[in-house]
């Protein structure tokens, strides 16, 4: 039995082959592959230095049915880069039908469709391997490949750090002297394979000639180490905590060493960290020993990983130098090159993304002449962009093409009358074209060439003239090249800026240097050049130079000193102005304890202003202090700075053995300045703050790793602490605590703070607060969450208890005060809310789904309206479980999302709960004459555009600064300000009140006419019927009564009920029967409903439950409806009242002349 799987018609134009139409008839499901046949050979081994290859009778649609394989190999020491100029293989998941393979050494991948157009491959090693394979059938253009034999340095290699070091050691060449050194910085990258659990190795040995090892540098049990002529430093504390340094990326880690002085020094993520070694001090390491990567021995194995980048100099340098060392710092001793190393070519590895790679691309045989040797010609030069389309029918190379054109342009604008110079040029190699005459093939290649003419006698050089010139010596290109086309365009000028602020940089030529006088400066200078891009010859901008204009940190920060001195006066401006000069300070420069002293010397100068002098800079000078105590440098254990009005103390921890601590401040004997005090309990403090051991127990991994020091501030005077909202009289001195640069919250145990009163306080009624940098538009204010007083507070002194849930209710708090709630009442309503939003969400869900899955059911609108207000539910019930959780991941944007989100789904559901009792009352109200053209659509359009439109409004309103309206804040704390969660929400009063309460308020009003409206007409109706019993009527009316009740929303009129004495029972009334409306919508609106109980059973249900075919549903009286007035039950009838059938029935017969003659109607059309 044969298969025709597709019709193909296939040709190719070829010298030997004709055009030939095959059909392809197979009984296999796998067809064969032939070698390439009817254009060219395509299984061949390429190794020329460059060139190009392309599929099988590329541009026309490659033959069915092929299997090529190219081999492009270089000598060792290069690399094979391929690019694909062009790119149409027949795509498929996972390319199963036709495609091409590329084997770089590592890691083959499989590639089809057209998304590798334009793309570059690099090969590991100095082989690369393509191969392409076609099916039987559909055939497309395929590709056109060039190839480029790239030199690589070591810069573009890693090391595999051999484990065998007799075998294949690597070491530094015996060329290379290494010096004495008693001074020393050594850089180097590293991995770490992820399967290697050994705790015991070294990366690297440095011996001398009798094997003796002096210098090394690994890890044992006890962590990693540096050792020096015998001493083993171990410096586990300076590097990241409780995680692996070394991984499966590559890790910089330099260490810096200084026997002088017994210290070592290790810069590692950007941290710069010293640990004292006394054991080194005044060690020297002897000079012209051999330096091996890896073990020198067999006793200790060599790191399981790879290096990278090992450098080495004779001198030691500080935080601020290793920071900013860059790939082009050599080491003086032995740095990352070819000729320092003596390497083994198995353990070198070619990669793309190592931090200092750059290809180096051999240059062409001729070369035009660069403006590096024609010196000042090129300064200040018109330069001229030439783009040139050459034709050629030889298959030559990329580099020949180069060498021909390069050869012919200096030719041309040799003894012209124009001093002209060709600098540079770049060879793209274009596509191919099938001559009809010749019969072969046609070649173009796009040339990109930068000419420099320096108008020394000031005569013009028009493009066209340099156009004319080219073109008059197209005769005499070689090599059988054709010109097809030339364009010249002048290199523009970089535009003129101002960059930085008060820095103006006019319109500038190419490679010219700009001068300009630093701002406030009449004798120093800054300068700016306009630089050529020699990609695509294009001028742009480099950064400005502003060495000149930096004064040194320490003389700015010492006439700041003398400027707020004793008898300074000081206004407002003076304040802000040497507050901002501070502050680039601190954030510019490295600070020491020399210059943080006198830092913090300036600030308690200040702090003897008035409030209103210091108003205007209160919250930048806090934001300043806390960043001086995170980045000031000292040695020791810990550090402190004391003075009149404030001080400032900083210790290092050690995250992974952290027991807890404490700091206080108390008073000098006979000084003005204060004592500031670590882990010791000070009797008479004036302030004191113990840290709880659990304090780091809840930190991410990140967190925990960057964590090195505390911060601790205390304030003598309040001047910067003041809060426009809440201007309270703050009757204590302040105290700050900080860890790192991480937010702390959700303690375990208590931080504890006691303050000493500033004034005697007979009838103390206090307040913990804190300064809550984000209030008042990020100018800070007075805080109570999270915060107790403790019951050992007295007159003299306060002790406050710090630590860091929220119920449905918050969501319509109209007083804004559910905070007030005992704990106890609120951990029962956080309960209810989440376990109710959870069964409501499972049953809108429900509800959704039986009307998605039976077409019978949402034939009708009221359906439809049903199944959009519990879409609505649905979203508000998940995000509102949800927010807690993502509110605690600290991502402002994804919070201010999430409120925005939770805002728009209860503007929603409050809006299909309105159109629920619009529909009621034109269903059941004014039935006749009323049709409504797209009538969904337009309710569609109600429910959720203008709770979008709303928060459109809101977002639009707050000028691009969301944080302002929407934000986390915490809610269910109590009346003390404990406990409590994060939760994303709406932050504004104003829009709270106005687009929740007052929106709300509308439907509610709305909602409850409709709600008496509509009972009013099922009871008139009901109450004429004779043919139930007084009790079965008022079941009747009690079960419309409560599933309306739910269905518009009624129940979320408690809120405005939840005031005063009665603010807790409705809060737990509206806790309760709003966090389950989706349960008691589809109780009321599905689950009693008899169609969907009979589609449940036809088709859920087995057995006897099961409901035959034959007793459908719509065989009932409704059918009469559907026959008579189809449109009325169609689209008006109300599945939201439990006499819906009959009543429905008893209409149509009335209304079926109204609903024919509906079309005459039309002021009743919208």
């Amino acid at each position: 039995m044969f298969f025709l799987y597709r019709n193909t018609f296939s040709y190719c134009v070829d010298d030997n082959f004709p055009v030939k139409l095959s059909l392809f008839l197979t009984s296999s499901l796998s067809p064969f592959l032939l070698p390439a046949h009817g254009c060219y050979d395509c299984r061949i081994v390429l190794t020329d230095p460059s060139g190009v290859f392309t599929s099988p009778c590329f541009p026309s649609d490659y033959p069915n049915s092929q299997a090529c394989k190219w081999i492009i190999r270089a000598p060792h020491g290069f690399i094979i880069q391929l690019t694909f100029i062009d790119f149409d293989i027949e795509e498929a998941p996972g390319c199963i039908y036709d495609s091409l393979t590329l084997d770089n050494g590592e890691s083959p991948m499989n590639l089809c469709g057209i998304t590798a157009k334009g793309l570059s491959y690099n090969s590991t090693g100095n082989e690369m391997i393509v191969s392409f394979k076609s099916d039987f059938s559909i055939q497309k253009k395929g590709f056109n490949a060039s190839y480029v034999r790239i030199a690589v340095s070591l810069r573009n290699q890693k090391v595999i750090i051999p484990q065998v070091p007799e075998v294949d050691a690597v070491s530094v060449a015996e060329t290379v002297s290494v010096p004495e050194l008693s001074q020393f910085t050594l850089c180097f990258e590293a991995t770490k394979g992820s399967s290697d659990d050994n705790d015991d190795w070294k990366i690297f040995s440095y011996t001398d000639a009798l094997s003796t090892e002096f210098f090394s540098f690994g890890k044992t049990t006890k962590g990693h180490f540096l050792s020096i002529s015998g001493t083993q430093c171990i410096i586990e504390n300076t590097l990241p905590r409780n995680a692996e340094f070394f991984t499966g990326t590559f890790q910089q880690l330099c260490v810096v060493v200084d026997s002088f002085s017994g210290s070592v020094g290790i810069y590692a993520k950007s941290t710069y960290r010293i640990v004292y070694c006394p054991g080194i001090f005044g060690k020297v390491i002897p000079g012209n020993g051999r330096l091996v990567l890896g073990s020198n021995s067999n006793e200790v194995s060599s790191l399981n990983g790879d290096i990278y980048n090992f450098r080495l100099w004779n001198f030691t340098m500080n935080a601020q130098t290793l920071a900013n060392l860059s790939c082009d710092v050599k080491g003086n001793i032995v740095d990352w090159e070819n000729e320092f190393w003596s390497i083994p070519t198995s353990a070198l590895k070619a990669e793309n993304n190592l931090s200092c790679g750059s290809y180096l691309i051999p240059s062409s045989a001729i070369e035009p002449t660069s403006c590096a040797n024609l010196g000042s010609l090129c300064q200040g030069g018109l330069f001229y962009r030439i783009s040139i389309t050459v034709f050629s029918s030889n298959s030559n190379s990329v580099s020949k093409v180069h060498d021909v054109v390069a050869e012919w342009l200096n030719r041309t604008f040799q003894n012209w009358n124009y001093t002209v110079y060709v600098v540079n040029i770049s060879i793209h190699p274009g596509s191919t074209k099938e001559g009809v005459r010749e019969k072969r093939s046609i070649k173009s290649f796009g040339v990109l060439a930068l000419l420099v003419y320096n108008s020394t006698n000031n005569i013009n050089l028009e493009e066209e003239d340099i156009r004319q010139k080219l073109i008059n010596n197209n005769g005499t290109i070689e090599g059988g090249y054709k010109l097809h086309s030339v364009e010249v365009d002048p290199v523009e000028k970089c535009l003129a800026e101002e960059n930085p602020p008060n820095y103006f940089w006019p319109d500038t030529r190419p490679t010219v240097t700009n001068f300009t006088l630093c701002h406030g400066s009449s004798v120093q200078t800054a300068s700016r050049t306009c630089y050529l891009g020699l990609q695509n010859y294009t001028s742009y901008w480099g950064q400005p130079d502003l060495r000149n204009c930096t004064e040194n940190a320490a003389d700015i920060a010492n006439q700041l000193l003398n400027l707020t001195g004793e008898g300074q006066q000081l206004t407002s401006d003076k304040v802000n102005d040497v507050v901002q000069k501070l502050k680039k300070i601190v954030n510019d420069e490295e600070i020491d304890e020399s210059l943080g002293s006198t830092v913090v010397t300036i600030f308690s100068n200040i702090l003897t202003s008035s409030d209103s002098v210091l108003a205007a800079s209160s919250s930048e000078a806090l934001k300043t202090i806390d960043a001086l105590a995170l980045k000031i440098q000292f040695t020791g254990p810990s550090m402190s700075i004391s003075t009149r009005n404030l001080a400032l103390g900083v210790s290092s921890i050690n995250s992974t053995s952290f027991r807890g601590g404490s700091f206080s401040v108390s008073p000098q004997n006979n000084a003005s300045d204060f004592q500031i005090d670590f882990d010791k309990d000070q009797t008479n403090a004036f302030a004191s703050v113990v840290l709880p051991p659990s304090l780091l127990k809840n930190l991410s991994q990140d967190e925990f790793e960057v964590i090195s020091r505390a911060q601790f501030t205390f304030f003598n005077k309040n001047g910067l602490f003041q809060d426009a909202e809440n201007p309270a009289n703050l009757t204590s001195f302040v105290v700050a605590c900080s860890i790192g640069n991480i937010t702390i919250q959700d303690l375990q145990d208590y931080v504890k703070v006691t303050i000493k009163h500033t004034k005697i306080q007979e009838d103390p009624k206090p307040t913990c607060v804190f300064w809550d940098m984000n209030k008042n538009g990020g100018n800070g204010g007075w805080n109570p969450a999270g915060c107790q007083v403790h019951r050992e507070s007295n007159e003299n002194e306060t002790v406050c208890l710090c630590n860091h849930l929220t119920h449905f209710g918050v969501l319509m708090d109209l007083q804004r005060t559910v905070t007030q709630i005992d704990p106890q009442n609120t951990k029962v309503l956080t309960f209810i809310s989440y376990i109710g939003c959870g069964i409501s969400a499972i049953f809108s869900a429900a509800t959704l789904l039986t009307y998605i899955a039976f077409e019978k059911l949402r034939r009708d609108y009221p359906s439809k309206i049903l199944m959009n207000l519990s879409t609505a539910l649905l979203f508000l019930n998940l995000i509102f479980l949800l927010d807690g959780w993502i509110a605690s991941f600290d991502i402002g944007g994804l919070c201010i999302a999430v409120a925005a989100l939770l805002h728009f789904f209860l503007l929603a559901t409050f809006t299909w709960m309105g159109l629920e009792a619009v529909h009621m009352y034109i269903a059941l109200v004014k039935v006749f004459n009323t049709y409504i053209r797209r009538y969904i659509l337009k309710f569609c359009i109600i429910g959720w555009g203008l709770p979008a439109l709303v928060i459109a409004i809101v977002l639009a309103s707050a000028n691009t600064n969301a944080s302002h309206v929407y934000g986390k804040e915490l809610y269910g704390k109590d009346a003390t300000g404990q406990g409590g969660d994060d939760f994303c929400w709406i932050k504004n009063e104003v829009v709270f009140y106005v687009t929740c309460a007052g929106y709300f308020g509308i439907m509610f009003l709305m909602n409850v006419a409709m709600f008496i409206v509509v009972m009013v007409q099922i009871c008139g109706r009901n109450g004429k019927r004779t043919n139930r019993s007084l009790k079965e009527e008022i079941l009747r009316n009690l079960r419309s009564v409560v599933s309306l009740t739910f269905l518009l929303g009624m129940t979320w009129g408690f809120a405005f009920f939840a005031w005063g004495p009665l603010t807790l029972p409705f809060l737990y009334l509206f806790s309760i029967f709003n966090s389950l409306q989706g349960l008691f919508i589809f109780v009321f609106h599905c689950a009693m409903k008899e169609n969907v109980q009979k589609q449940w059973r036809r088709h859920l249900c087995c057995g006897r439950f099961r409901l035959a075919d034959n007793s459908d549903w719509s065989k009932t009286a409704t059918n009469i409806i559907k026959k008579s007035s189809d449109n009325l039950g169609k689209s008006l009838s109300s599945s939201s009242i439990g006499s819906n059938s009959t009543y429905l029935t008893s209409k149509s017969k009335s209304t079926t002349n109204t609903y024919c003659k509906r079309n005459s109607h039309t002021d009743n059309v919208f």
